[in-house]
């Protein structure tokens, strides 16, 4: 019989990298920590783990019940505290997770009118910088909600759509090979020039090369940023054109925004593994109330 015991072993195994550690940081003996594991291990019916001189690595099988094996220890955590919240021993914490634009243009709003109504609720965040990351962080158990582009069409639980962002290109003020009364740009008109993009992985940089090479061409990077703040507030000094979320320009702003021609959006939704519950259902409430796609300060720049 597996025990969430052994799967919490076999987790803090794999994240550490060794016996020795896990054992410590679980205070218990390293006999023990491994008796456990080969416990699981049989239960299961083949080896888990490859012990290395120095490490540890995953087998096939380990590979394939790693996240089974998050998700039932996220799921267990998720019902004690439900249990502790109903015996009046927590105030409650709702987790979101969400990739960083949504951190920066969706959810402010949102977080401010969930703290107005629900102060002794908290709020905890896991910023994802793509959205296959986020969906595996979902399937993994790791928040209560998801917020962020759709997940991946065989998804088992609730989606609900939020609507969709739109990008928009930042130039700085004084941009020469642009006019001044343009409003609207072909990204294709914008192909010889050196771009503010962004690192490899990061969600936006794939946002970026896919409008590109259906605009004909490859973006040329004047710099890459980790940061998606950073990307329109660079565009704005000058360092070359940045494709943002309308929602992230901050307000005030000193470049100029324009809308891309044709128009590019991205859908968003919310979802989960289950049915939400109450405090998440709540959440839900609140975000599709309160989020603003295109915030006022940006809609009063574009045409």
């Amino acid at each position: 019989m597996t025990t969430l015991r052994q799967l919490e072993y076999l987790v803090r195994v794999v994240d550490e990298g060794s016996f020795t550690r896990a054992a410590e940081l679980l205070h218990v003996s390293q006999p023990a920590l491994s008796h456990q594991v080969r416990a699981l291990e049989r239960a299961v019916g083949g080896a888990l783990l490859e012990r290395l001189p120095r490490t540890v690595r995953l087998t096939p099988m380990g590979r394939a019940l790693l996240p089974h094996a998050r998700a039932a220890l996220a799921d267990a955590e998720r019902a004690r505290c439900a249990a502790r919240r109903a015996a009046g021993l927590e105030r409650g914490e709702v987790q979101i997770a969400t990739v960083y634009s949504v951190t920066l243009g969706v959810l402010p709003p949102v977080l401010r009118a969930w703290h107005q109504a629900h102060e002794g609720v908290r709020v905890r965040l896991f910023e994802h910088r793509h959205a296959e990351e986020l969906a595996e962080a979902m399937l993994a158990g790791q928040a209560d909600l998801a917020i962020g582009p759709p997940p991946p069409p065989a998804w088992h639980g609730p989606v609900r759509p939020l609507g969709e962002e739109e990008f928009v290109v930042v130039l700085p003020p004084d941009d020469p090979a642009v006019p001044a009364a343009t409003t609207q740009v072909e990204l294709g008109r914008l192909a010889a020039r050196d771009w503010v993009h962004y690192a490899p992985g990061h969600g936006l940089a794939d946002v970026l090369d896919r409008a590109a090479a259906d605009a004909g061409f490859r973006p040329r990077a004047a710099v890459r940023t980790e940061q998606t703040a950073t990307a329109p507030i660079l565009a704005a000094a000058g360092l070359g054109p940045a494709l943002v979320p309308a929602s992230i320009v901050p307000a005030p702003f000193g470049g100029r925004v324009l809308r891309v021609d044709p128009p590019l959006r991205r859908p968003l939704a919310a979802y989960s593994r289950d049915e939400p519950d109450v405090l998440s259902a709540a959440f839900l409430g609140l975000l599709t109330r309160h989020a603003r796609l295109l915030p006022a300060h940006v809609r009063a720049l574009l045409p």
